[in-house]
């Protein structure tokens, strides 16, 4: 196994979702992606692309946005009839979307290396410009047409989200 310095984003992504426990403790579609916007947090704050353009990407990739951050995205994906409790998913929702959450991030990094992306894109969508599928228009009918919902519209977005 390779040190984890020298692995590309694609390998870190691979070798966490192989043994998920090993960096999360409990394996847990919220522990994983609590996991996953640290690791963000801190590319960002040391330079790197980290997960950059990736909710743009799964907006795209799903035809259509809405108000949910990349969590819930995933779980569109994973869970197209919904689910009650993004925090407390039945263990086979939790399995689902684990795996999922994984097969995407392999995805979005693999397309990032191909297009060599892997600093560009977290540079591009932190200056300000958009990753290549927002570029491109990829961009779902909802998202596209600016039909956000009435509460993110108008900011009326709840007092737990405002405090």
């Amino acid at each position: 196994m390779k040190q984890l310095s020298e692995m590309s984003e694609r390998e870190y992504f691979a070798c966490v979702g192989q043994r998920p426990g090993m960096f999360v403790g409990r394996t847990s579609f919220h522990m994983l992606t609590s996991f996953l916007i640290g690791y963000d947090q801190h590319a960002m704050r040391h330079g790197g692309a980290g997960l950059a353009g990736w909710h743009e990407w799964l907006v795209a990739r799903r035809g259509h946005g809405c108000n949910h951050a990349w969590p819930g995205q995933v779980l569109h994906i994973a869970l197209p009839d919904g689910w009650e409790n993004m925090g407390d998913l039945p263990p086979e929702d939790e399995t689902r979307a684990i795996d999922v959450l994984f097969q995407l991030l392999d995805e979005f990094a693999a397309e990032r290396e191909s297009q060599g992306q892997h600093g560009e894109l977290g540079k591009t969508v932190r200056s300000g410009e958009l990753g290549q599928s927002v570029r491109s228009g990829e961009l779902g009918q909802s998202v596209r047409s600016g039909e956000l919902g009435p509460s993110v519209r108008s900011g009326e977005l709840g007092p737990s989200v405002r405090r």
